[in-house]
C-alpha cells in the first residue's frame, strides 16, 4: 500500500459502515490519522475504529490517534462542531470527506416535504456546512486542503420516487464545481466520487436476495456490483498529491452505469 497520506488528518462523515468505513480504513492504510463521524450505533462506529487502528498496524507505521466522533451532520450546529472537535482533536484537518447520507423511498407527489428537508439536510446542506467550517479552516493556515463529496449515479441518473436523494446528489455536483471554482487558487481541492450499485448497508433490500441482486447486475454494464474498498480507492486518490492537478471533477465509479446501456444495441438508427 502507498504512503500517499502519510501526515495527513481526515475526518469521514458517515463512518460507521458501508463507504464511509472503507474510505477511512484505507486512510489509515496509506498513512493518514482520521476521525470517523457517526450518528447512530457507537458499537459500529467503536468496529469502524479498531478497523482503522488495524489498518495503521498493518502498515507498520507509527500507531495513529484515530478517534470517533458523534454528530448528526444535518444540525447545522452539530456539524460546524464537528470539525471544530477535530482541529482542537488533532490541530489541524487536511481532508473532509461528506459522506454521510440517507434516502427516503416515496411517490413524488406525496413525499412529505418534512422528509425532503430531512435528506437534504443530511446529505447536501450537511456536506455544505461541513465544507464551509473546513474550508475557515484551511484559510486560517499555509497549504490549503481538500473536500471529498460522496455523491452517487444520481447527480445525473434520475431517480423517480427517490426525489430529495435525486435532489440532494445533484445539488452535490454543483457544490463540489461551485466551491472548487472559488477556492482553486488558494490551495483548495474540491472533487465528487459518485458510485453507483455498492454492496453497502443502504442496499441491503436487494444485496442479500439473490433475484432482486441478479436484476440490479443485469443493469451494469459490468454485470456486477461494486465493494466500498473499490470507491474508497478513489477517494484515496483524490486525496493523494497524485490528484494534485484535479478539482471540481465528479468521478463516476459506477461500473458503466453512466453509460446509458440500453444503448449497446443499437434501437435508435
Amino acid at each position: 500500500m502507498p504512503d500517499r497520506l502519510l501526515n495527513t488528518f481526515a475526518l469521514v462523515t458517515g463512518a460507521s459502515s458501508g463507504i464511509g468505513r472503507a474510505v477511512a480504513v484505507r486512510f489509515a492504510e496509506e498513512g493518514a490519522t482520521v476521525a470517523l463521524n457517526y450518528r447512530g450505533s457507537r458499537e459500529n462506529a467503536e468496529r469502524s475504529l479498531r478497523l482503522v487502528q488495524d489498518a495503521s498496524r498493518r502498515s507498520e507505521r507509527r500507531a495513529a490517534n484515530h478517534v470517533i466522533l458523534q454528530a448528526n451532520v444535518g444540525d447545522e450546529a452539530e456539524a460546524v462542531a464537528l470539525v471544530d472537535d477535530v482541529v482542537r482533536a488533532f490541530g489541524r484537518l487536511d481532508v473532509l470527506v461528506n459522506n454521510a447520507g440517507i434516502q427516503v423511498e416515496s411517490p413524488s407527489e406525496s413525499v412529505p416535504i418534512a422528509e425532503l428537508r430531512r435528506v437534504l439536510d443530511v446529505n447536501l446542506l450537511g456536506a455544505a456546512v461541513c465544507s464551509q467550517a473546513a474550508i475557515r479552516h484551511f484559510l486560517s493556515r499555509p497549504g490549503g486542503g481538500v473536500i471529498l463529496n460522496c455523491s452517487s449515479v444520481h447527480e445525473v441518473v434520475p431517480k423517480p420516487g427517490f426525489l430529495g436523494y435525486s435532489l440532494s446528489k445533484g445539488g452535490l455536483g454543483n457544490l463540489t464545481r461551485t466551491l472548487a471554482l472559488e477556492f482553486a487558487d488558494r490551495g483548495i481541492r474540491v472533487n465528487a466520487v459518485a458510485p453507483g450499485a455498492i454492496e453497502t448497508p443502504i442496499n441491503d433490500a436487494w444485496i442479500h436476495d439473490p433475484a432482486r441482486r441478479r436484476a440490479v447486475e443485469a443493469h451494469i454494464p459490468m454485470g456486477r456490483v461494486g465493494s466500498p474498498e473499490e470507491i474508497a480507492a478513489v477517494f484515496a486518490f483524490l486525496a493523494s498529491s497524485e490528484a494534485s492537478y484535479i478539482t471540481g471533477q465528479t468521478i463516476y465509479a459506477c461500473g458503466g452505469l453512466t453509460l446509458y446501456a440500453d444503448f449497446k444495441q443499437n434501437w435508435s438508427s
